[in-house]
């Protein structure tokens, strides 16, 4: 039997080498696909994967803008403003007492003056008179200029500034809120982790159910063919007149039953190649064959490491990763109730300016300042914000405690159900041998006539039962393997 065993499997090794060297010049529609070239276009067309992809690609562009916050900040301002009404220094009684106070001067002095101008000859008086009317008009041309001089002329003003603000003590807020965008770009990383095992973990039971359905299905028409076969040799029988017909309805009632498991493990493999189909990303009316398929016993063997450590389990990191953001958010509060230290400067201009009186052209000037924030009092605000804060790391931290516990459940069951899946196999792959070996002897003895037909039919029930148990403890292995591979977080 181990001879057989292993011309089969030389002769379904030649076949898929034939089968994959021959199909690209075929044109036949059907594609070849292996474990890894399924895996491969799982990872490469889920959506949740490129939704955990962009989300990476997020958190780095948030981490990098959290480190911008270390950098001095330049801003550029500007505008302008009309107004209807012009600002004026001086009262309307004041411009006019400045503009007049040539006129008020002259007239004052000519009532001092006028006893003594009275008595000088009147050319004197005459040249007297001119001259105090040029020191009049001379005298309100300077009140008229000092008037002049105050003039805002505000109604069209033009201003801008350009600042630098450079942090110098934010209160530990800029160091928390960068550990906040590390931790959070890890998290992203790990969640596609996460996503990336789950995709592995969900096209590996695809692509081994649909091995097992096809292993099925072929053990399904070899048990029909037995049946078949049967049948026939007791249909012989019948008509030699050693059999009843009754011994012939009951073969072929065991051959209808053998028809329909058959149909319904067609309708199965058809139903799990579309899921296959779906969860590569390809059309789920697609034409696909799997290398597996033409293997007559499916590789059992998978490298999983005996140590128990499941910190690469990317869920739990996900957690603790939730657990550390959590207390970089209670230090980002605490931050709310201590001093904060800002550098100013820059360089401010406008139109009109007061620099030099009210200039009506563009001037300004530099300055350099230092900006400091107290917080006095807020009724407690920080202070609840703080607590509400450590009692969310309180709970995260349980989570991430539950979720150690449940992982290293799962690790220790899942090592104990590859162990059991091994042991399940050693005994299917001995009841197979049996079976083989008593199916045999049946056939053997049915052909002699020293045994029944309905020996026959329960050798073959037996051999295709062992068979099928066989073929279950096989994906058993692989599938145990997966899930304590998974539970690990080493699934890759």
């Amino acid at each position: 039997m181990n001879i057989k065993r292993k011309k089969q499997t030389l002769m379904a090794r030649a076949v898929l080498l034939m089968l994959l060297v021959l199909w690209p010049l075929s044109g036949m529609c059907q594609r070849v696909l292996s474990l890894d070239s399924c895996r491969a276009l799982a990872l490469r067309n889920n959506k949740q994967m490129s939704v955990a992809r962009v989300q990476q690609e997020v958190t780095s562009h948030l981490r990098q803008s959290a480190r911008t916050q270390y950098l001095p900040k330049v801003n550029v301002v500007g505008g302008y403003l009309w107004t209807s009404r012009e600002v004026s220094l001086l009262k309307d009684e004041q411009k006019s007492v400045l503009s007049n106070m040539g006129t008020t001067a002259s007239s004052t002095l000519q009532n001092v003056l006028a006893p003594l101008v009275s008595q000088l000859p009147p050319p004197t008086q005459a040249k007297i008179v001119e001259d105090m009317g040029l020191f009049s008009g001379a005298l309100n041309q300077v009140g008229q200029g000092i008037v002049d001089g105050f003039r805002t002329d505000t109604r069209n003003m033009f201003a801008g500034a350009v600042t630098v603000t450079q942090p110098v003590y934010m209160g530990g807020a800029i160091v928390a809120a960068n550990k906040m965008a590390d931790i959070n770009e890890e998290m992203a990383a790990n969640a596609l982790e996460a996503k990336q095992q789950n995709t592995l973990f969900n096209i590996d039971h695809a692509y081994w159910q649909v091995v097992s359905l096809h292993h099925k299905q072929k053990l399904a028409e070899s048990y029909v063919d037995l049946i078949k076969k049967l049948k026939g040799d007791v249909q012989k029988m019948i008509d030699s007149g050693v059999a009843i017909k009754g011994d012939g309805l009951s073969v072929g009632v065991r051959l209808n039953e053998a028809e329909i498991a058959l149909m319904e493990v067609e309708d199965g493999l058809t139903l799990s190649k579309m899921l296959l189909c779906q969860l590569c990303g390809l059309p789920v009316d697609e034409k696909i064959m799997l290398t597996d398929e033409v293997n007559e016993s499916m590789p059992t063997t998978l490298s999983v490491t005996d140590a128990l450590n499941y910190d690469n389990n990317p869920g739990l990191k996900v957690l603790q990763n939730t657990v550390d953001l959590s207390r970089q958010t209670t230090n980002l509060l605490k931050a709310g109730n201590l001093p904060q230290v800002l550098l100013t400067g820059g360089y401010a201009f406008s139109n009109p300016n007061a620099f030099n009186g009210f200039e009506k052209k563009l001037a300004g000037f530099w300055n350099v300042g230092v900006m400091v924030r107290i917080p006095v009092w807020n009724w407690g605000d920080v202070k609840n914000k703080v607590r509400a804060s450590k009692g969310a790391t309180t709970i995260a931290s349980l989570e991430l405690a539950e979720a150690r516990e449940l992982i290293e459940l799962q690790v220790k069951q899942g090592r104990f159900r590859v162990n059991e899946a091994y042991k399940k196999l050693e005994m299917a792959q001995a009841n197979v041998a049996n079976a083989d070996e008593n199916l045999r002897m049946a056939n053997l003895g049915f052909k002699e006539g020293t045994v029944s037909f309905t020996t026959v039919m329960e050798a073959q029930t037996a051999w295709q039962l062992a068979q099928s148990k066989k073929i279950d403890a096989e994906i058993g292995v692989r599938l145990s393997q997966v899930e304590l591979q998974k539970a690990l977080g080493t699934l890759k």
